[in-house]
């Protein structure tokens, strides 16, 4: 085995820059491997820290408009969502649903301190949201259970409606705002980009609204979905439930809008898939431009060592060493500069793992040792494929031909 390498060794120093150039190849064609892979699990990263990811449970309903006249009832009509609803979705739909919940918004409300005042809308929800919508409480908490159930007069702001109404944020929570002339107490606030919600209880303006059953959004929160089929099944029970309650053609499609979260996450895990292929199709084309070069030196490395090779099957080499001498160091060409693409590979996603620490759409582009056992196992058999064919060369050289060979 010493031999075998300290030949490999020989015959890369007798063609350095040949080797170097190619090796070159290689080693770029792993960088890029590593670097689109790493890059295609930054998406897929930052997509399963979505909401859409870490809530695929979730259907929502929203009211429409009855597109099919049904029992004498005109199309056209508006078919609002009634708190009776819930009860009927979780009773009708027991195998699939663990609760039904509901979620108002108001008209206009003037929030107000006795430093300023905003003119916005606030929304009544459950403490599932914060999970649903992704919220990151800056300081204080989110709506709780209790809340809920004692119809507590309390409110979550975002940000800037806090530096408006109070100036300094270490003032906010546990002090009070004026909500349309009622008093409520800030138990927290969270500081997003693009979202400026104002939460408060469900209960609460529930009751603010005197006790209207109509709601703006029905969220479902379902278990035991594996399939599309499963989440198809699921949206038409839950359209025939609503049929029969408000009385609409359980087929309506506008009668109500139904937002099934598991079906997007299914097509967004098929379209992950697509991605990682693609990126992986990418760096293998990118790889097999070093992997004809490697090929390229055993041919002529072949050549070269025809004199060689003959006086070797002459004295009684069997093909199978002949054939295992080339193929390895087709293999060991490949692997040691493809390590050195992938050290180099490495470092790059660390390298764009900072770059893009901040941003939301790639999130910790870097390789795992999964991806490294891959890349390991793509060298090897590279290597060996590029190897095979100028090995093949090689047996065919007859002995007495080879020796006339100077």
């Amino acid at each position: 085995m010493f031999d075998l390498f300290n030949e490999i060794w020989q015959t890369m120093c007798t063609s350095k820059l040949r080797t170097a150039l190619t090796g070159l190849a290689v080693a770029w064609g792993i960088f890029m491997l590593i670097i689109l892979v790493g890059l295609a699990h930054g998406i897929i990263n930052a997509f399963n820290d979505t909401p859409m990811a870490t809530t695929n449970n979730m259907v929502q309903v929203w009211p429409g408009r009855a597109s099919l006249p049904y029992d004498g009832l005109q199309q056209g009509r508006y078919v609002p969502l009634k708190r009776g609803n819930l009860d009927a979705i979780e009773t009708e739909n027991r195998d699939r649903v663990i609760v039904a919940m509901a979620e108002v918004s108001s008209g206009a409300a003037t929030i107000s301190t006795a430093r300023d005042y905003v003119s916005t809308s606030y929304r009544g929800v459950y403490p599932g949201a914060q999970k649903r919508e992704n919220i990151e409480m800056a300081e204080g908490r989110f709506i709780n259970d209790m809340d809920l159930e004692g119809k507590r007069k309390v409110i979550v702001l975002d940000a800037r409606t806090v530096d408006l109404l109070f100036g300094r944020r270490s003032d906010a929570v546990g002090s009070f705002v004026k909500v349309n002339d009622l008093s409520f107490k800030v138990v927290g606030y969270y500081d997003s980009e693009w979202r400026t919600s104002i939460y408060v209880p469900y209960t609460t303006a529930w009751a603010l609204s005197g006790y209207n059953d109509n709601i703006n959004t029905i969220i479902v929160e379902t278990k035991g979905l594996k399939t599309q089929e499963d989440a198809d099944n699921l949206d038409n029970s839950i359209r025939a439930t609503l049929g029969k309650a408000n009385r609409h053609n359980a087929d309506d499609q506008g009668a109500v809008w139904l937002w099934n979260r598991f079906s997007s996450y299914l097509s967004a895990l098929e379209a992950q898939n697509i991605l990682n292929i693609t990126m992986w199709v990418i760096g293998l084309l990118t790889l097999i431009t070093g992997i004809v070069g490697v090929s390229n030196i055993m041919f002529v490395s072949v050549r070269e060592r025809t004199h060689e090779i003959g006086i070797r099957r002459a004295i009684g080499a069997k093909p199978r060493n002949i054939l295992t001498q080339v193929i390895v160091e087709s293999v060991v060409l490949t692997s040691v500069f493809g390590y050195v693409g992938i050290i180099l590979g490495t470092i790059g996603t660390e390298i764009l793992s900072e770059y893009f620490a901040d941003t939301e759409f790639i999130r910790n582009p870097t390789v795992d040792l999964s991806l490294a056992i891959e890349v390991m196992l793509v060298l090897i058999i590279s290597g060996a494929m590029a190897g095979i064919f100028p090995a093949l060369r090689a047996l065919k050289i007859r002995p007495v031909e080879a020796l006339r060979t100077e």
